[in-house]
């Protein structure tokens, strides 16, 4: 591949692959294609997953509520300008930019016990920012975004263990992708809630978790949110670009905005801690940095179309779709591409498409029950029996 044709546009590649489109009708919101939202469930069932297996529960709360809410939470006051907001009925409503507040309104639901906690509530919410329309870009800059956020509640003594579990669980999502991860520590912005003393101590409880796990960091002076610090997760991609993807955020502003309580061992009651935490950032973001890092090559398990089956001519077609039964009853996403055109074009389509695996099925190849497979980035790598490249791609 030419130099020219590599690290290109996310835009261009949403084009070409069918994922994903924007219209003027909705400036900053896109429109997910059927390939698209297969990266955005994957994703999801990932995230589900490694959420499942940390202790989280999940939560969905409201995307439009009253002004007060963001009042309280003290939104209106730091962060009106970003908010979309209009009258329904005499009253002012937004749509939500935060998860934050809402959650904190499930936890309120009950009298919690310290035995209750740590308290993980993880919610896949539909999110909305007043982005000015010139700063607008794809996938990067988005008015309407699809956020992977968890809130968790705890004790004070249980801050360190909770953000090392946070830490840990970053690093095991972006290892998986092979993306590397560099740590920031985010401190006290000019405008910020609270004290300056609780502010320095937060700030050395999250470098005290970062030091426990051997991880370097550099400060980030100014840049936490207006709540409380927080860690930034930073990535650099195949094209030598910084990119802050997750954050783990410690607030101690929000439960006393929200009066939020559990009752100690003393039978006392006490505010938790909350931290907020991504690990995507946004769905939308984290996957126009994807197809850039990887040229719309991405990795098997998230590859819209991981196997195309193609044929020589019509002969091999009752071949070819019990190629196509067999990988789908393997839960494998195939397609079957039996149209009538020259091999060479077809392979060519199923390259553009950044397919991981072509399989050709012609006469030799039917005879001996097998398929000519083609990998992406290898070219031919020979044929093989169904059996030995089911193998081959699940191992």
């Amino acid at each position: 591949m030419s130099e020219s044709k590599k690290h290109r546009d996310h835009r261009e590649l949403g084009q070409e692959m069918d994922l994903f489109s924007f219209h003027d009708v909705a400036p900053g919101a896109p429109f997910w294609h059927p390939k698209g939202m297969i990266i955005v469930k994957e994703l999801e069932k990932f995230i589900r997953k490694l959420q499942d297996d940390h202790n989280y529960t999940e939560i969905s709360t409201p995307i439009m509520v009253k002004q007060k809410l963001f009042e309280k939470s003290g939104h209106w006051e730091f962060f009106k300008e970003n908010m979309f907001y209009f009258d329904v009925e005499n009253e002012t409503y937004s749509l939500k930019p935060m998860n934050c507040p809402e959650s904190a309104l499930v936890y309120q639901t009950k009298i919690r016990s310290y035995r209750d906690l740590p308290l993980r509530l993880a919610e896949i919410g539909r999110l909305h920012r007043n982005e000015l329309s010139g700063v607008l870009g794809g996938l990067l800059r988005v008015r309407q975004m699809t956020m992977d956020d968890a809130h968790i509640y705890c004790r004070f003594d249980q801050i360190k263990q909770e953000l090392v579990s946070v830490l840990k669980m970053t690093e095991e999502f972006y290892k998986h992708l092979g993306l590397p991860v560099s740590y920031g520590l985010a401190t006290r912005p000019k405008k910020a809630m609270g004290s300056k003393e609780k502010w320095s101590e937060a700030e050395k409880i999250l470098g005290e978790a970062l030091t426990e796990l051997g991880l370097k960091y550099k400060i980030l002076k100014g840049e936490g949110a207006f709540y409380g610090p927080k860690i930034h997760f930073d990535i650099e991609d195949s094209q030598k670009r910084i990119w802050t993807i997750a954050t783990a955020q410690l607030d101690f502003q929000l439960s006393d905005r929200f009066e939020l309580e559990y009752i100690d061992e003393k039978g006392i009651a006490q505010r938790p801690v909350i931290i907020h935490r991504a690990i995507f950032g946004s769905f939308e973001r984290f996957i126009g940095i994807l197809l850039e890092h990887f040229d719309g090559a991405l990795p098997f398990w998230l590859s819209p179309v991981q196997v195309a089956v193609l044929t020589i001519n019509e002969k091999v077609l009752d071949c070819a779709e019990k190629v196509y039964k067999e990988l789908k009853e393997k839960n494998i996403r195939v397609e079957l591409d039996a149209r009538n055109e020259t091999i060479a074009k077809k392979i060519r389509e199923s390259e553009i498409q950044r397919v991981p695996y072509i399989l050709v099925v012609g006469e030799k190849e039917m005879k001996e029950n097998k398929v000519a497979v083609r990998e992406r980035g290898k070219g031919d790598v020979g044929t093989m029996n169904i059996d030995e490249f089911i193998k081959k791609i699940l191992n």
